[in-house]
């Protein structure tokens, strides 16, 4: 209980990024938009999501530690992401009928993640 208000009170925005990416992954039919005419527009979606959830672990982790601890990140910002993401593209589809799992979806979602751990790099060798 108190890892679980531990991490309730240093990552609310992480939880809240996370909490929104399973409810639009899963619960959310996107609608038409003219958006829908530029080309790989789910793609650059999914990039951005996963992308920008990542950076603001690396933020919040940042915020919350002195050191970086190398492995803690790779473990809950990089391959959490990652392994996250698999298993909603199964889930999208094994278990939904309006939504459909796809493997261009999870390398979008991949190359998020790892641009986010990237920029969080970039961030935490700015604060020197």
């Amino acid at each position: 209980m108190e890892k679980f208000r531990y991490i309730l009170s240093h990552y609310p925005l992480t939880l809240v990024c996370l909490a929104l990416v399973w409810y639009l992954s899963l619960f959310i039919n996107m609608p038409e938009t003219p958006m829908d005419d530029v080309p790989l527009i789910d793609k650059w979606t999914h990039l951005v999501m996963y992308g920008g959830t990542c950076l603001v672990m690396w933020w919040e982790y940042k915020r919350c530690h002195d050191q970086l601890v190398g492995w803690k990140l790779f473990l809950l910002a990089w391959l959490g992401p990652i392994l996250m993401s698999g298993c909603i593209e199964l889930l999208q589809e094994h278990c939904t009928q309006e939504r459909a799992g796809e493997w261009l979806d999870f390398a979008a979602n991949s190359l998020g993640v790892t641009l986010g751990a990237v920029g969080g790099l970039l961030m935490w060798k700015q604060r020197k």
